[in-house]
Parts: C-alpha cells; sequence; structure tokens
C-alpha cells in the first residue's frame, strides 16, 4: 500500500487529542490506527447497505398516524384539494 501524506479539516480537537493519547497507549502510529477506524467505518455502512438499511426503505415502515378513532388523510386531502374529489369525474 502506498504510503502519503493527507490533511483533515474540520477534525475536532478534543477528539483527535483522545485518539492520539490511546494510540500512543497501544503503540500504534496514528495513521494505523486511523486507517483501522476508516475500514471499519466503511465496512459498518457497506453491511447496512447491503442488508437494505437505506432511508427509503426505513421510510416505507412508518405507519399511519391515528387521531382519535380515525385515521389521518393528510396525503389524500391533498390530492383531493389539489386534483379535486374521487367521486368528480373527469372530462
Amino acid at each position: 500500500m502506498k504510503k502519503q501524506i493527507l490533511t483533515v479539516r474540520d477534525v475536532d480537537e478534543e477528539t483527535w487529542r483522545r485518539f492520539r493519547a490511546r494510540t500512543a497507549e497501544e503503540g500504534l502510529k496514528a495513521g494505523d490506527a486511523l486507517s483501522q477506524a476508516m475500514r471499519t467505518w466503511v465496512r459498518e455502512r457497506e453491511k447496512e447497505s447491503r442488508e437494505g438499511k437505506t432511508t427509503a426503505k426505513l421510510l416505507l415502515k412508518i405507519k399511519p398516524v391515528r387521531i382519535g378513532r380515525g385515521k389521518v388523510r393528510w396525503s389524500e386531502e391533498i390530492d383531493e384539494t389539489l386534483y379535486g374529489s374521487r367521486d368528480q369525474k373527469r372530462p
């Protein structure tokens, strides 16, 4: 693997200090520990993607909201307002 020098912006300073202290305790170079952390992060995201935990699929699990005795029909009411009621015959 080719080694290169990288600059990373917007890293939380306190987190970076704790990270460096921890790597020093374990006798690791910061670059090696950072590479390991990035591999773990990428692997987790790929696993989530394979499992289908995408936002679109999670949205499909949303259940209708109930207020009082009936279901809320906001989307149906909006459609009726925009396009007319279902009972109206279209030309």
